[in-house]
């Protein structure tokens, strides 16, 4: 599809700022652009957090059990922390 659209200068500056920095041409832009205002409009809560979980999955340090004995291990942080007097 092809689109055609009447910018004032200060959208032109935005543009021209965004191609300098991104080094991506107008059509790049555009795409990226709809993408996130699609998310916004368009995604559930759920599919947004579905989508951040998605991103966040192990990138995280520490035992593999840690969400499930995350108590054990707080005490023994502690329990190491406190009992050194």
């Amino acid at each position: 599809m092809r689109i055609t659209a009447r910018i004032d200068e200060s959208y032109e500056q935005k543009l021209k700022i965004i191609q300098q920095k991104t080094h991506l041409n107008t059509t790049e832009i555009i795409k990226q652009a709809l993408d996130l205002l699609y998310e916004k409009t368009e995604l559930t809560a759920k599919e947004k957090n579905q989508r951040l979980l998605k991103k966040l999955a192990g990138i995280g340090q520490g035992p593999e059990d840690g969400s499930i004995h995350y108590k054990k291990y707080v005490a023994g942080y502690l329990d190491e922390k406190f009992d050194h007097r």
